[in-house]
């Protein structure tokens, strides 16, 4: 019996938001910098596990995007290196450690997340 694979209910969107959502306080900044974006309507935030964990749904809506933005926590570049390892090119990159958020010492405060949201805003 073959296993029928359904398309991804996701609708793709012109800009596509993803976060790392590390352990880390610092993804836990970009997570909420992310969701914030999606509520405002800048973009739609979107699967990152989707894309690293091959779901074809979900690649094929992350390379339809008009842009693919990636939001890093640290120097690991966990979001970026998982989009660019599926083959995804002109990825807009903002790391967050690059604009003095430091892990360890950048917890998620209302404070914190508006700065990044202003970094973050087209």
């Amino acid at each position: 019996m073959s296993e029928e694979k359904k398309p991804c209910a996701c609708a793709s969107a012109p800009k596509l938001i993803f976060s790392c959502s590390g352990a880390a306080d610092v993804g836990e900044l970009c997570d909420h910098a992310a969701r914030a974006l999606t509520r405002e309507g800048v973009g739609k935030m979107y699967c990152l596990a989707g894309v690293g964990g091959g779901v074809e749904g979900i690649l094929a809506n992350t390379r339809a995007a008009a842009k693919i933005v990636a939001l890093d926590g640290c120097a690991l570049d966990c979001a970026r290196n998982t989009l660019e390892k599926a083959g995804m090119e002109n990825v807009a990159h903002l790391r967050i450690s690059d604009a003095g958020f430091a892990k360890g010492a950048s917890p998620a405060t209302e404070e914190n997340l508006n700065r990044l949201l202003e970094l973050a805003r087209p």
